[in-house]
């Protein structure tokens, strides 16, 4: 280390390439910017440490990712499957309009939006498994009563309570696993978990086919016991939730006490404030209003997550217009899903091996750029076909790598709830566009269009503007030019900062 070498430079010299404060004293205490904590493998060696280290994180795995999962999967399939039901006469039925179709999805991204900041927080001050319990429970009554209603009103109303209900699982789920997992493992847990969202695409197809041959049992259509047999479904999900979701790494009781002060260990090593308690205070919503990082991925998530909502509506309707059945055509919506659950998986994975998130959301992005310039382009059905392939290609991935992002690069508990449920839901806002860009059959110019502009301008161009600031604010930070933010600040003073405590380096 030079001699002019600034504060800054130290404390990057102290961390591990992964960014980590690895300094276990010979007094048993990991010693970060949070104080001193008792070290629970103070008599292992390295080795043995690493071994305990990868059986926890495999446990952690076990508990928490595949229950997870399940519940995003019925999540995504309930707000979805009414673009399967659409195949089904459900406008006939209801005597719906098709102005009166896309007023009924757009309504459900209103409430869900505006719900979604607040529900982080909630997260927080409830327990986990009593707010994703409720959660479900009553987002599967809204669900059931969609198969129930008469007209419109009725339709636009349940989705409206809908949207409500569902609006704390995304955003809660994804800032609860970054309570228990470093950054640079959160990535491919993340990609798990909202693979499910594919796999929505690719199962709600199937399971819209087998339930509509239903068709007059009970005296309902097809169209409704898609809505009823998934909405109870949902609900006894949830009320099985109550025993199957873990509380915060503090309160789990699937963990030993050894465990717990692990996982803590691990996310303080870390550098996260997630691994302490915070009371939620007016600093918080100040910090994260006033970080460019929260309007930066607003734009960035808006690029992908419109464009996701467009696809997931209207892929079978898009499908059906190249000459199939309502059947064959939602049964061909699956292969592109199943091969977008795969990508995503692996763009998590690679990401997090290379800590290179912007450069995966750069070329993701170009992908579905290219796919949906076919479906403009060519009005041969196997070219356009090909292209549904390369846009959920180009889609599903960005959306978990986006959150992520975003999530290793915002620190503090409150803070980050606040960020990321702002960002999530100034994305799921742009499901009202995306809800009312289709309406131009068979070729669908107009919506293929706007979803080709949101590609380029705010997932591409957005992904690209972000990371070059990133880079620029973390090459000040290592030149010690944002030392001065320490200056005369106590250690609390400090940790409090959050991600602008100047050896926060940000993830690329």
């Amino acid at each position: 280390m030079p001699l002019g070498a600034t504060a800054a430079e130290k404390k990057l010299e102290d961390r591990s390439p992964s960014g980590e404060d690895e300094s276990i004293k010979e007094d048993g205490k990991v010693h970060t910017a949070y104080g001193e904590l008792d070290d629970p493998d103070i008599e292992l060696s390295e080795e043995e440490r690493l071994v305990e280290d990868k059986k926890l994180v495999r446990k952690l795995d076990i508990y928490l990712i595949p229950w997870l999962t399940l519940l995003y999967l019925v999540s995504f399939l309930d707000r979805t499957n009414i673009g399967n039901a659409r195949l089904y006469d459900l406008l006939e039925d209801l005597n719906m309009t098709d102005g009166e179709y896309y007023a009924a999805l757009s309504v459900f991204f209103v409430s869900y939006s505006l719900f979604e900041p607040a529900t982080n927080v909630m997260l927080k001050v409830f327990r986990a498994k009593i707010f994703l319990t409720v959660t479900m429970i009553l987002w599967g009554i809204c669900m059931t009563t969609m198969g129930l209603v008469h007209n419109f009103s009725g339709l636009a109303a349940a989705r409206f309570f809908l949207g409500i209900a569902e609006a704390g699982l995304f955003p809660g789920i994804n800032y609860y696993l970054s309570c228990w997992y470093k950054r640079r493992e959160l990535g491919i847990r993340a990609a798990v978990f909202f693979s499910a969202a594919a796999l929505a695409g690719s199962f709600g197809g199937l399971l819209a086919a087998a339930i509509a041959s239903m068709d007059g049992i009970g005296g309902k259509a097809g169209w409704a016991w898609i809505f009823i047999l998934e909405g109870l479904a949902t609900i006894l999900i949830g009320i099985a939730s109550y025993w199957l979701v873990h509380d915060f790494p503090d309160e789990a009781r699937f963990l030993t006490p050894a465990e717990k002060a692990r996982v803590t260990k691990r996310l303080k090593a870390d550098g996260q404030a997630s691994a302490r308690h915070e009371k939620l205070t007016k600093l918080h919503i100040k910090q994260a209003y006033t970080d460019w990082k929260t309007y930066a991925f607003s734009v960035v998530y808006s690029g992908c997550d419109g464009a996701l909502y467009a696809f997931s509506l209207f892929t079978p309707s898009v499908i059906s217009n190249l000459g199939y059945t309502s059947t064959t055509a939602n049964l061909l919506s699956v292969p592109p899903y199943a091969v977008a659950a795969v990508a995503t998986i692996y763009v998590g994975w690679s990401a997090d091996r290379h800590q290179q998130r912007g450069i995966h959301n750069i070329s993701i992005s170009l992908m579905g750029m290219v796919g949906f310039c076919m479906l403009i382009g060519s009005s041969n059905a196997g070219v356009q076909y090909a292209g549904i392939y390369l846009g959920a290609l180009g889609i599903y991935p960005a959306i978990a790598n986006t959150i992520v992002w975003g999530s290793n690069n915002v620190e503090g508990v409150f803070k980050r709830g606040v960020v990321m449920g702002t960002v999530i839901g100034y994305g799921n806002l742009n499901g009202v566009m995306s809800s009312n860009i289709y309406i131009d059959p068979p070729r669908y110019y107009v919506g293929h269009g706007v979803v080709l502009a949101y590609l380029f301008l705010f997932l591409f161009c957005g992904s690209i503007v972000t990371r070059w600031l990133l880079v620029q604010e973390n090459k000040k930070r290592k030149e010690g030019k944002r030392d001065y933010w320490v200056d005369g600040k106590s250690e609390e003073e400090v940790s409090l900062l959050g991600d602008k405590r100047p050896e926060f380096i940000y993830l690329l």
